[in-house]
């Protein structure tokens, strides 16, 4: 029987729909089409780019067992993506479980960069029965410096990778200890500094590996007694940069065989990039030699991007994306995701995903039903004339003189405070607030909150009489 790609990709998705839940296979595969099938190659068309994005980083693996059930172990996946100016362009995902980007990437040729001969050490990068292969980077080419926004939040840590890109191993940041929280981008900027050295130096070795990867690679290597063609791999990298280190605590063999490929490649003038969840002197379980040398470099943070960090991040990927949003959509969201840049890019994947399948508008109503997957609270009950009668009330004001012009500072103070909290705790736009407040524009509301937040910094009673009334205004909110 000849099978056609509707029969194929209906049969593919009666395996997906017992695999996942409801909700996630009418987000994400509802909307895919099949397109054509050329012998093994089933192509189907995803709506835009953040869906072969998505699906290739979470459904992967399903994908692959699917299709090679319908077409066997050849099978496999082509994407038409549809972009922004209605072109088409094709994307194909060799279906071969991990590491199935270096492997469409290998020459094979045994040989690495510079002219030295590889051919005898063991690559445990390389799948077995798979011909050895050079030093794949395991980069990600999208993460660049051009993609990773610039703010105070992460101003140090970013220049120190450039620095160090363009030096590898030549500046005093050596190794550079990338920390904070989850979602603040550290991977991408580790990745960033792995590809600009890539493009600027054409003899540099780059191996990103995850400290869990690098776990499994020891433990592989010690049940086939090739510690030491494992190590000599490493040691051939010029740039080496591991994932989460933290989590390498409380493996004491894992941690002395690091050592050593650390103490080898720090001698040799290579240079080695670590991230971890926190800085060096708090990862506990680690052993105190390795801390002493985390600490010989720079160990530069990523905080918690500030409001219009946020913005210019999700816009940056809207325009990668050829994606365009009303801007009281983008403040909506940036205002209430706050402290994770992957989540607002997840709100934004969900946005369109949304709004594809129902054919709704996006609008700041859609951003709402959106945000409430990732947030625990959406503050939309609490009105600007409660905040303006609130404010009036604690500063003893009559509440007219808050959208007046006068420049007395206890009614500027009062009208500024009441700026800040209407942004922070209701959905309306810097538009709106400004309305509200005698006409003014959205700049006037933006320096408003920003006198706000540089006042609770330096003024503790100031400050403690922001979360009063942040407080009250909650509080009023769960009597509603």
């Amino acid at each position: 029987m000849v099978k056609d790609c509707v029969t194929v990709w209906d049969n593919c998705l009666q395996t997906i729909r017992r695999n996942v839940n409801g909700q996630s296979f009418k987000t994400w595969f509802d909307p895919i089409r099949p397109i054509r099938l050329d012998n093994f190659a089933l192509t189907i068309q995803v709506p835009n780019k953040f869906f072969y994005e998505w699906l290739e980083e979470h459904y992967v693996a399903l994908l692959k067992l699917t299709i090679r059930k319908e077409l066997g172990e050849r099978g496999r996946l082509e994407y038409q993506i549809l972009t922004g100016n209605n072109r088409s362009q094709n994307n194909e995902l060799v279906a071969v479980g991990a590491g199935h980007k270096n492997l469409s990437r290998a020459n094979g040729n045994g040989v690495s960069p510079g002219g030295l001969d590889t051919s005898n050490i063991k690559n445990p990068f390389v799948i077995p029965g798979i011909r050895k292969i050079k030093v794949d980077p395991q980069l990600n080419p999208t993460y660049t410096f051009d993609s990773f926004i610039e703010g105070d939040c992460n101003r140090l840590a970013r220049s120190a990778g450039m620095a160090v890109a363009k030096k590898p191993g030549g500046t005093a940041f050596n190794p550079l200890v990338i920390f904070g929280d989850v979602g603040l981008g550290k991977t991408h900027l580790a990745h960033a500094v792995g590809n600009e050295v890539l493009r600027t130096f054409d003899n540099k070795r780059v191996l990103y590996v995850s400290s869990e990867k690098f776990t499994s690679q020891i433990i592989e290597s010690i049940k086939n007694n090739a510690v030491n063609d494992f190590v000599n791999f490493y040691q051939m990298v010029d740039v080496l940069i591991v994932d989460d280190i933290q989590f390498l605590a409380n493996k004491q063999k894992t941690q002395e065989i690091f050592f050593h490929i650390f103490n080898q490649l720090h001698q040799n003038g290579k240079q080695i990039i670590l991230t971890s969840d926190r800085p060096p002197k708090d990862l506990d379980g680690m052993e105190e030699r390795l801390i002493s040398r985390f600490k010989w470099g720079l160990s530069a943070d990523l905080q918690v991007p500030e409001f219009e960090t946020r913005v210019a991040i999700l816009e940056a990927k809207m325009n990668r994306e050829g994606v365009d949003l009303p801007s009281d959509v983008v403040e909506f969201i940036c205002y209430n995701i706050q402290n994770n840049i992957r989540e607002l890019e997840g709100v934004l994947v969900s946005l369109i995903a949304q709004s594809s399948l129902n054919r709704r508008e996006i609008d700041v109503e859609l951003a709402k039903d959106v945000t409430r997957n990732f947030v625990t609270q959406i503050n939309k009950e609490i009105t600007l004339e409660f905040i303006k009668n609130l404010v009036a009330d604690h500063f003893s004001v009559p509440v007219e003189k808050l959208g007046g012009k006068t420049r007395k500072r206890q009614f500027v103070i009062a009208r500024q405070l009441s700026m800040y909290l209407a942004k922070h705790l209701t959905d309306k736009s810097l538009k709106a607030i400004g309305e509200m407040f005698g006409g003014r524009d959205h700049s006037t509301v933006i320096y408003s909150i920003k006198t706000v937040q540089d006042l609770m910094e330096t003024d503790l009673v100031f400050k403690d009489t922001v979360s009063e009334l942040e407080k009250k205004l909650k509080l009023s909110l769960n009597e509603k």
